[in-house]
This record gives C-alpha cells, structure tokens and sequence, in this order.
C-alpha cells in the first residue's frame, strides 16, 4: 500500500508539472496527437547543471507555455539521496529509457524525439540558451 501510494504521488508530480514518468505511455499520446517528445535524463539532487536546466529553462513560463501547448514532456530521474529514492517501478521505467536513449549515462541529456521514438535533437549537458532560444530550437522541429 505504501508504494502504492509513494507511486501515485510521483506520477501526480510529474503530471502537474507537464511532466511523465512513462515512456511509452507518452509515445502512445504522441502517436495519437502527433507530438514530439522531450525527454530529460536529470540527477534532481545531485547534478548542479541538471537543477538549473530545471530551474532556468524548464520552470521559466516561455517553455512551460510553449511545452503545455506543442510537445509533450518526459523526465527519467536518477536522484542519488535515500530521502528522494524513486519507487522501483519508476526506476525501471527510467533505467530503461536510459538503455534506450542515454547509454553512455550522461546528465543532464535532454532529448527530442518524434511520435514514433525517433531522435530528431539533442542537447548534452545544460544548453547555453536561453528558455526563448530554447524553445526556438523545439519549434524548429513541428
């Protein structure tokens, strides 16, 4: 019952915030809404460029504007402390969105793919733009 509920509460959070925790849920309403998909490969407490992509970018009202209306948004997280540990069936739901797009581990990677999975940009590391910028990039891709 307490996963249970740990689950629900992380999903609830994503969802909230625009975000996923599921791939291939978010591949099918991709598929359905003709979407691309961001994906962000993020270390919530322990990776410094990760928490200001959030910050800067990802929580600025430019992307979350441009994201709520045009893409759809995915973030496998990898938090190392034991307080953010992530229920074990998201972290097999992110371990294996890694093995798919993220092999060699890097963080942040933030990705977009089309609404059948396939790369269409990547950006490694935190992206020195700003969230206009940014999101200019995504638009690129419609």
């Amino acid at each position: 019952m307490k996963l249970l509920l740990i689950t629900v509460f992380v999903v609830l959070s994503f969802q909230t915030q625009g975000w996923n925790g599921n791939f291939e849920e978010t591949l099918k309403t991709a598929k359905s809404s003709h979407k691309a998909i961001l994906v962000n490969f993020s270390g919530s407490d322990w990776c410094g460029p990760c928490i200001r992509l959030k910050q800067e970018i990802f929580e600025s009202e430019v992307f979350k504007d441009y994201a709520s209306k045009s893409i759809l948004l995915v973030r496998a997280d990898f938090p190392r402390q034991k307080k953010n540990k992530l229920p074990v069936e998201q972290l097999k739901l992110n371990e294996a969105l890694a093995e798919r797009y993220n092999k060699d581990g890097k963080f942040p990677f933030t990705l977009l793919v089309d609404e059948n999975g396939k790369v269409l940009k990547t950006w490694d590391g935190y992206p020195d733009l700003s969230p206009t910028q940014f999101v200019a990039q995504l638009a690129t891709f419609k």
